[in-house]
């Protein structure tokens, strides 16, 4: 499959995604405060490369992808390289919100299932304390079938699209470096794109 081809079964999948948070989010009632970016500057947070594919393609688009991947090898801290702490964007204060990866879109509105099989919504302490009756009602109404996305149900159909850059689960600007280098390598040794051209 080719790298565009890849990049259209990842965003068709955020797609389907977008729906269903969006649902679980309404009928739940929860939701992020505006702008709080906090579960984004964690320092220790993991990802597949194949989620930020998208978002690496279109910076090879902008013309933008190899000057991109230096800054990464420059930077030192953990903290995600998109996540821009003095930003007024209001969305999570993500530099590239539209193209964040799949932990960033299942965080606070998608469920872990622990050893004894019951799904456990994953939030931060914000929204468990903040929200505590919205939390413990969503809670209960989750073990009586309340449907919400699933972590590994998302990363095992990252799987199918591609089996080596979806089963690395790395820190995430190591993710985001390997996205970078599997576009750019591509397209090495093929026919460049014109720049502004868009996938699909």
């Amino acid at each position: 499959m080719s790298i565009p081809d890849k990049v259209r079964s990842v965003e068709r999948l955020f797609f389907k995604l977008e729906q269903e948070t969006a649902q679980f989010a309404s009928s739940s009632g929860l939701g992020c405060a505006s702008g709080c970016g906090k579960c984004c500057s964690y320092p220790n947070v993991e990802a597949s490369p194949i989620e930020f594919l998208p978002w690496a393609f279109q910076l090879f688009l902008r013309g933008e992808a190899e000057k991109t991947l230096h800054q990464l090898a420059k930077t030192k801290g953990s903290t995600c390289f998109i996540y821009k702490p003095l930003s007024v964007i209001d969305q999570g204060r993500c530099g590239d919100y539209q193209y964040r990866g799949l932990i960033c879109r299942l965080f606070g509105f998608a469920a872990h299932t622990d050893k004894y099989g019951n799904l456990r919504l994953a939030t931060c302490k914000i929204i468990k304390e903040g929200q505590a009756d919205k939390y413990n009602s969503v809670t209960e109404a989750i073990q009586k079938g309340l449907y919400v996305p699933v972590f590994t149900e998302y990363y095992m159909q990252l799987n199918q699209i591609d089996f080596t850059l979806g089963n690395l689960i790395l820190p995430i600007n190591e993710a985001l470096k390997m996205a970078l280098e599997a576009v750019l390598q591509y397209y090495a040794y093929r026919p460049s794109l014109h720049l502004g051209e868009k996938c699909g």
